[in-house]
């Protein structure tokens, strides 16, 4: 969505020469802000979406005992047992 299709407002915005760059040669330099909005735009809504699940999930450790030693040990658990459990199903 264009910056001139909505209420917009200038800001002073200070950047690296780099990522400057980037995005010029990316979109050019007519179309900064536009990318400008849209990548903040993402980012909000990322941000946002984050926040909302912090609200609604509480993580408590106690409650996950079986993640104590990490979560790739706890796959790598699962992954066994199905192994175990394909082996004697499959077997002839």
């Amino acid at each position: 969505m264009g910056h001139t299709e909505m209420n917009t407002k200038r800001a002073h915005v200070v950047l690296e020469e780099r990522l400057l760059k980037d995005i010029e040669r990316l979109v050019g330099a007519r179309q900064r802000s536009n990318f400008l909005t849209e990548a903040a735009q993402e980012k909000l809504m990322r941000v946002r979406q984050i926040e909302a699940l912090k609200q609604l999930v509480l993580w408590r450790d106690r409650d996950h005992p079986e993640l104590k030693r990490g979560a790739a040990k706890w796959v790598s658990k699962l992954r066994r047992e199905d192994e175990r459990r394909y082996k004697r199903v499959t077997r002839p």
